[in-house]
C-alpha cells in the first residue's frame, strides 16, 4: 500500500511542483483523517511520512491493562508482550500500524482526498505567487482565442486576456508570443483566474522602465502618463540630475528606445513630455505637438483656456477630439481651446459651454460635432443653420435638434436674461 500510494504521490507532486515539505504535511494530514474514519480518534496515532524513502510509517500508543475496556488506547499484557518482552502492566506502549489494515476502500478514499488537497494547495500557491506579481511583466505563449479574450499560457499557468484590455487594433494569433501586464488575482469557484492587459497604463510605465535604464534606476521619474491604447499615449517624465534629459533618455540614441516600446504597442503614437509643477507650462506642452500661444489657468476649478493660432487648432484638437483629451487627462485640468482671432476680437475668452457638457445633446450628434472641429456653442451659431448641414453625417432634422437644445446655452440668451434681471 505504501509503494502503490507514494508511487502516485511522487508523480502528481512532480507534475504540480509541490515541495517536499509541503507535499508531507499534506499526506501526514490525509493520514489522520483515515485514522480518524477508522478509530473515531487520532489523539493517540502518530503519523511519519519519509519523502526521499518513499515510507509511511503509523504509530499507536496504547496502556498495558488487565483487561480491555477501549481497544482503540488500551491493550491487555499478553498482546504487549508480543511488541516489547519487557512490557509491563501500566506502562504505555507503541503499536506499529501496518497501513494495509485501513482496507482498499479507504485508501481509494485516501487518493482522492489527496488529489483535492493537492488541487487545493496548487490554487493557493498560483493566488499568492500572482497576487505578488500585480503590476509585473509577464511573457506567454497565445494557446486559445475566444470571442471574450485569450488564453495565454504563462510557465505552466493559463492567464486571461479580456477583449477590453487588449489593444484595438491588434491582431493577435495562437502561438504568437505576448508581453502582458498582471492586472488582477481573481478567485473564484472555477478557480484562480489570472487577468491580464496590454491596454492598461500601467504596462506602458512598465515597458519605459524596460527599455530606458534612467526610469529603472530612479534617475528619471514618470510623473504622470495619459494613454488611448492603439491609438496615442501622452507621458510626463522629469529628471532628478539636471545633467541628464528626461525626454532625450525615454526616446534613445536615434529613438531607438522609443521605436521598441511603439512596435511592442502595435505602432502607437507616444508624445513624450518634460513635466513642470507650473501649470501653464505643463498644459502648454502637453497639448503637443501644438504651440499655444498663451495659457489662461482657473486652478480653483481645474480649468483652462489656451489661446492656439487657427492654423494649428485642428493639431490641438486632434482627430476626433483625442490630443484634447489626453492633455486634460495628462495635466489634469479640463481645456478649452480659443482660436487666436476670436481671442483677439472679443479681448477675453467667449463665455460659452463646450458640446460635451451639453447633457441634452444625443452623444451621435455631439461626436459628429467634435470631428468636425466644433466645439462650443458660440461655433454652433456661427455656423448656423446651413453650417451645420455641410458637415459630414448632419441632416435637417439634426440640425434642427442642435438649434433647439443649444437655445437654452446661447451667450446671446444668458446675456439677454441678466439684462432683465437689471431692468
Amino acid at each position: 500500500m505504501n509503494s502503490d500510494i507514494m508511487e502516485a504521490i511522487t508523480q502528481i507532486a512532480k507534475d504540480k511542483r509541490i515541495g517536499k515539505d509541503n507535499l508531507r504535511d499534506i499526506l501526514e494530514d490525509i493520514f489522520v483523517s483515515m485514522i480518524e474514519k477508522r478509530y473515531g480518534t487520532s489523539e493517540n496515532f502518530d503519523v511519519i511520512v519519509n519523502i526521499d524513502k518513499g515510507d509511511i510509517e503509523i504509530y499507536q500508543e496504547k496502556m498495558v491493562v488487565e483487561e480491555v475496556e477501549d481497544p482503540v488506547r488500551e491493550i491487555t499484557l499478553d498482546e504487549a508482550l508480543k511488541i516489547d518482552p519487557d512490557a509491563e502492566i501500566g506502562e504505555e506502549i507503541v503499536e506499529v500500524i501496518d497501513p494495509a489494515q485501513f482496507g482498499r476502500r479507504l485508501i481509494v478514499t485516501a487518493k482522492q482526498n489527496l488529489n483535492q488537497r493537492i488541487r487545493d494547495f496548487e490554487r493557493e500557491h498560483i493566488l499568492e505567487e500572482y497576487q505578488n506579481r500585480i503590476g509585473e511583466i509577464i511573457i506567454g505563449d497565445i494557446h486559445q482565442i475566444q470571442k471574450r479574450g485569450i488564453y495565454i499560457n504563462q510557465d505552466k499557468t493559463e492567464v486571461f486576456l479580456p477583449r477590453e484590455e487588449m489593444i484595438y487594433n491588434e491582431r493577435l494569433r495562437r502561438g504568437d508570443t505576448v508581453r502582458c501586464l498582471v492586472k488582477e488575482v481573481r478567485n473564484e469557484g472555477k478557480g484562480p483566474e489570472i487577468i491580464v492587459s496590454r491596454a492598461d497604463k500601467q504596462f506602458l510605465i512598465r515597458l519605459f522602465e524596460l527599455e530606458v535604464p534612467e526610469i529603472y534606476d530612479g534617475i528619471v521619474e514618470i510623473k504622470r502618463v495619459a494613454r488611448e491604447a492603439g491609438d496615442r499615449s501622452k507621458i510626463a517624465v522629469e529628471s532628478i540630475d539636471r545633467r541628464i534629459d528626461a525626454v532625450g533618455a525615454c526616446v534613445g540614441m536615434k529613438g531607438v528606445r522609443i521605436q521598441a516600446i511603439v512596435r511592442e504597442l502595435n505602432n502607437e503614437k507616444i508624445d513624450i513630455v518634460n513635466y513642470s509643477s507650473e501649470p501653464e507650462i505643463f498644459i502648454s506642452r502637453a497639448l503637443a505637438p501644438a504651440k499655444p500661444l498663451k495659457i489662461l489657468v482657473n486652478e480653483e476649478e481645474k480649468m483652462a483656456v489656451a489661446i492656439i493660432e487657427d492654423e494649428q487648432m485642428s493639431l490641438a484638437i486632434g482627430r476626433g477630439g483625442q490630443n484634447l483629451r489626453l492633455a486634460s487627462e495628462l495635466t489634469g485640468y479640463q481645456i478649452e481651446p480659443i482660436r487666436e482671432s476670436e481671442y483677439q476680437s472679443e479681448g477675453e475668452p467667449p463665455k460659452s459651454v463646450a458640446v460635451e457638457d451639453i447633457e441634452e445633446l444625443p452623444a451621435n450628434l455631439k461626436n459628429k460635432l467634435l470631428e468636425a472641429d466644433v466645439l462650443d456653442v458660440s461655433e454652433i451659431e456661427e455656423l448656423g443653420r446651413e453650417g451645420l448641414l455641410e458637415l459630414p453625417g448632419i441632416g435637417p432634422k439634426s440640425a434642427d435638434k442642435i438649434l433647439e437644445v443649444i437655445q437654452a446655452y446661447s451667450p446671446k440668451e444668458e446675456e439677454a436674461a441678466e439684462e432683465s434681471e437689471s431692468n
